[in-house]
């Protein structure tokens, strides 16, 4: 049985109502068996793309203070040394993950640790490729101190499709590596911004798996 994600449950809800409503509509204005039909498969798939997007499937990892987890599902586009200028303002480590829309939306909390810092930030929307996406887009900024005292940070930005980013994160908050902590719906990516002496174990074009994959171990 699919596990659902509660952010998707309206949206399921209203795609049902409104689909029923348009095959009993064929059905009353159509006499042709084929165009029902064809309308009613269409009408499947359609909610059958909706209900994928929005499931929820449960990731298992044993919690390691000394770790980073992958914070979403997607592929690892990018992974460079950057001037972080919102929090930290130095040199840091950034893995970018990005979802496409096949892909599962829940995010998770790559660390253990206090929330230190989160804030939303409104934007564009533009490609979640584009070099700029990170600073102009629609977005979330969230830093996690680990029990150690070294603070990791992750990003939620929007896509091209994306128009809604829930951010469950709040300053002061404990939270554990691997629980929800979002969702981004339709499309996106996440960065994860790294102390430079991070030891990266994954490379550009891997398939991260959110809440399981071991992104980077902190020293």
């Amino acid at each position: 049985m699919i596990r659902l994600h509660t952010e998707g449950k309206t949206i399921l809800f209203r795609a049902l109502l409104i689909l029923a409503v348009i095959n009993v509509a064929v059905f009353l204005l159509f006499t042709n068996e084929w165009v029902e039909n064809i309308v009613l498969i269409v009408s499947i798939v359609i909610y059958a793309l909706v209900l994928q997007f929005f499931r929820n499937p449960k990731r298992y990892h044993q919690v390691d203070n000394n770790q980073v987890i992958a914070p979403c599902d997607g592929k690892v586009v990018v992974i460079e040394e950057i001037d972080e200028q919102e929090y930290f303002k130095d040199r840091r480590i950034q893995i970018s993950i990005f979802m496409s829309p096949l892909n599962v939306h829940v995010n998770r909390y790559p660390i253990s640790g206090l929330v230190k810092y989160a804030k939303y930030h409104p934007g564009a929307y533009l490609v979640a490729w584009h070099p700029k996406s990170s600073l102009l887009n629609e977005r979330t900024s969230v830093v996690v101190e680990n029990p150690e005292g070294t603070p990791v940070m992750y990003k939620q930005i929007a896509g091209a499709l994306a128009r809604r980013i829930i951010m469950y994160a709040k300053e002061g908050a404990k939270v554990l590596q691997g629980t929800d902590s979002g969702f981004i719906k339709f499309g996106s990516r996440v960065d994860i911004i790294l102390p430079l002496d991070a030891n990266v174990l994954v490379k550009v074009g891997d398939k991260a798996r959110g809440g399981e994959q071991i992104l980077a171990e902190l020293k």
